[in-house]
């Protein structure tokens, strides 16, 4: 939970880059699934100015200083992480080929790419999947609800809100007992995250807010559906 609410800033930036890659048209409509505008703008200003003044410097503090090979590295290794939460996930929607890619990813990596330092896996044809909770509860079913934009977390939904709950716990960093270490591995993480989104913010035109709302919510159902969204607009 903890992790979940620290990579919200970063996470807000993430979906620019999707946004770019035009998978899906833009919502004509968008504003019907955003009844709760006046809540959700006050919110993003407060998450884009705390990006702005606090997280942003750091990301780009930590790019200007750090090797791309150890960048890319130590994002490997989180992304190593991760499918942990990817197989979990994979389990829950009965895909269980994918868990099966899953699992061989975290022992390609592990074992033969220093911990996931390096991702093997990938050049041995194994392609990384991306699941959470929220995806699972879509695939069981149940509505998103509407857009809603969260303090700390970012962009989200009711669905993936209470999706964060499960998340925040799997994985390997919320084990670790002890608080020194598990906080620099999460401020890491963190800034690695943020790092990696700055040259993304080049994609952004006209409204910020309707810009990544738009884009949380075309990713969010194209993750959903695993890339099967028929063009409705």
């Amino acid at each position: 939970m903890r992790d979940h609410c620290a990579n919200g800033l970063a996470r807000s930036l993430r979906l620019l880059a999707v946004a770019g890659l035009a998978l899906l048209p833009v919502a004509a409509h968008a504003s019907d699934e955003d009844p709760w505008e006046a809540f959700n703008r006050p919110i993003f200003k407060f998450n884009d100015t705390l990006d702005t003044y606090a997280l942003k410097p750091l990301a780009q503090g930590y790019q200007a200083v750090t090797p791309q090979f150890l960048e890319d590295g130590i994002g490997n290794v989180f992304a190593n992480i991760g499918e942990i939460n990817n197989f979990a996930n994979n389990v829950l929607q009965g895909k269980f080929h994918d868990a099966g890619v899953d699992t061989a990813r975290f022992v390609f990596n592990t074992l033969g790419g220093g911990l996931g330092f390096f991702d093997v896996a990938t050049h041995a044809g194994l392609q990384r999947n991306d699941e959470d909770f929220g995806q699972t509860l879509g695939a069981w079913g149940i509505s998103s609800g509407p857009y809603l934009m969260l303090p700390f977390f970012g962009p989200s939904t009711p669905r993936d809100a209470v999706g964060l709950v499960p998340d925040g716990y799997a994985g390997l960093k919320g084990s670790i007992s002890h608080v020194p270490t598990r906080n620099s591995v999460w401020a890491v993480d963190v800034v690695d995250s943020r790092a990696e989104l700055l040259s993304a913010e080049k994609v952004i035109s006209g409204d910020k807010y309707l810009f990544i709302r738009n884009a949380y919510l075309q990713n969010r159902e194209f993750k959903v559906q695993d890339g099967q969204v028929e063009d409705d607009f």
